[in-house]
């Protein structure tokens, strides 16, 4: 998707955040969309005019195999080579060879302002039009009767772009400094665009309307199939809304992230059990978005734990499988993300020390891209909060403030303002900490210690240290979905009269990495051994 500058942000931050932006959106044409000489609208060239015949008869036969080759290949094959500087032919230039059927045509547009984004900038007045498209999309859904089968990563796409859509409008309505008077008038006139109740009114009622919550329960039981069909109907009914529905509660997830309410988010999030597998592991950009910010959510709760074991599991997925993803056109924001993941990881590590939760093909990853960076966050010095501001920058979700400017004041550019204020609560979070590593320190080396030995080795009074000693305690446990309190400490304690007893936990060994290690290694001797010509 286009990447937005800010005038006065970090060179880390920027907002384009989509499974499947393209690169090729930085360097598009600023001018406004579908207005560049040579671009006719109603130009319909044979190949897009057999696409849309042959995707319109796959759907109306449930062919969900054709379908999806069709969506996902020959609709990147025709963007990249037909219209990678333009937008594709009108809905209405189309129309008439899928017999005018008005849900797809929706569904066509759907994919024409997703075009839209990643290429070039879309206008003000496209924007408020992707949004009326969504909103009879999923009228359509949720009132309508949808007989179709559609593929998951499609279903996928239309919740992930819809979310991307909000997130960048937000961006774009709060750079007010340099809009223009039609600009602020059509903001004015379309108020309720892109109107965060309604992004998560909509999100909400395709949960409910699909009933996912309890066909998961009922699955769990035995009663239903969902996960096992990989979310689809073969009784000849529709998985459309199910799994719309299910993909949604993922959609919430990143919404209240972006929002900065992370409780709510993980809330929502609850019906799937992120620590199995199930039907959003399937799509790779569902399973990254998902776990990114889960794990996100958790490390600004304080539950480093359960944010370490999540990100480790992704990681080493990536780590294995990303080489199969390599002809996806959500290929680069794969990589991207993986990155993103592993700074976050050495911020929950360095804040939480945790290692024993970490595959030792990920740590050496990770001890590889922050080794250094990671040693220096130790001090807590003005070098290392530098470090974790630039890490925190890099790696976190781009926040928005939802709520429209108001006209009346001088108009002035507040998109960065939701991120500041998360940076500032995190740095403070990370101030805290300091106090904690001089007493996690003498922890480590002792197994028992007086209190007034701990207190002249800090240098301080018995009273001060027992409030350390407290702070120590609340810094290290969190409490979890469930409201039961956890521990994230590596080194916890308990207080017996004026004795600290040290708990020190002790890490399991792990065989199967080391196994699955010397396994790549013979592959490669045996890969080499097979290019060796015997003569």
């Amino acid at each position: 998707m286009a990447a937005y500058d800010y005038e006065d942000g970090p060179s880390g931050y920027d907002e384009s955040s989509g499974s499947h932006r393209n690169s090729s959106a930085a360097s598009a044409p600023q001018s406004a969309a579908g207005q560049d000489l040579g671009y006719n609208p109603n130009f319909v060239p044979d190949s897009v005019k057999s696409f849309v015949v042959h995707l319109y008869r796959h759907i109306r036969e449930k062919n969900v195999y054709e379908i999806h080759q069709t969506y996902e290949t020959t609709f990147q094959t025709l963007s990249e080579r037909l219209f990678k500087d333009t937008p594709w032919p009108s809905v209405d230039a189309v129309a008439s060879y899928v017999d005018n059927d008005h849900v797809f045509c929706l569904l066509y547009r759907e994919m024409w302002f997703r075009h839209l984004y990643a290429r070039l900038t879309p206008t003000l007045k496209q924007r408020i039009d992707s949004w009326d498209n969504y909103i009879s999309l999923f009228q359509v859904v949720l009132h309508g009767v949808v007989n179709m089968q559609l593929p998951n990563q499609w279903l996928w796409d239309m919740v992930d772009e819809f979310v991307y859509q909000f997130q960048s409008f937000c961006q774009y309505r709060a750079k007010m400094k340099n809009k223009t008077e039609q600009e602020i008038a059509l903001l004015r006139q379309f108020d309720q665009a892109w109107n965060v109740y309604g992004v998560l009114n909509f999100l909400q009622a395709l949960v409910e309307k699909s009933m996912i919550i309890q066909i998961l329960e009922r699955e769990k039981e035995g009663l239903e199939q969902f996960t096992s069909t990989d979310g689809y109907d073969y009784n000849g009914g529709s998985n459309v809304l199910k799994v719309l529905g299910y993909f949604s509660m993922v959609g919430l997830l990143r919404v209240h992230c972006l929002l900065g309410d992370y409780h709510t988010g993980l809330k929502r999030l609850l019906p799937i059990d992120i620590s199995q597998q199930g039907v959003y592991t399937i799509v790779i950009g569902s399973h990254i978005t998902a776990i990114y910010h889960y794990g996100f959510a958790n490390l600004m709760l304080r539950r480093y734990t359960d944010a370490i074991r999540e990100f480790n599991k992704i990681l080493l997925y990536i780590y294995k499988y990303k080489q199969l993803f390599q002809k996806s056109p959500q290929y680069e924001q794969i990589l991207k993300k993986n990155e993103q993941m592993y700074a976050l990881l050495a911020i929950c590590l360095s804040l939480c020390p945790q290692v024993k939760l970490v595959e030792e093909t990920v740590n050496s990853q990770l001890r590889e891209k922050y080794g250094e960076k990671m040693i220096r966050m130790q001090r807590y010095d003005d070098e290392a909060f530098a470090i974790y501001d630039e890490l925190f920058s890099y790696a976190c979700p781009k926040f928005i403030t939802p709520s429209a400017p108001s006209f009346e004041e001088p108009l002035v550019n507040y998109n960065q303002d939701a991120y500041r204020l998360q940076l500032k609560l995190f740095l403070y979070e990370v101030k805290q900490q300091q106090l904690l590593s001089g007493v996690r320190t003498f922890l480590k080396v002792y197994s028992t210690i007086s209190l007034g030995k701990l207190a002249s080795y800090m240098e301080v009074d018995e009273p001060t240290l027992r409030t350390i000693l407290m702070t120590y305690k609340h810094k290290t446990h969190a409490v979890d979905s469930d409201g039961k309190i956890t521990s994230n400490a590596d080194v916890d304690f308990y207080i017996d009269d004026d004795m600290i007893y040290v708990v020190e936990s002790k890490p399991a060994k792990k065989y199967g990495d080391y196994f699955l290690r010397q396994i790549v290694k013979l592959e490669g001797v045996i890969n080499d051994m097979d290019r060796v010509k015997l003569e």
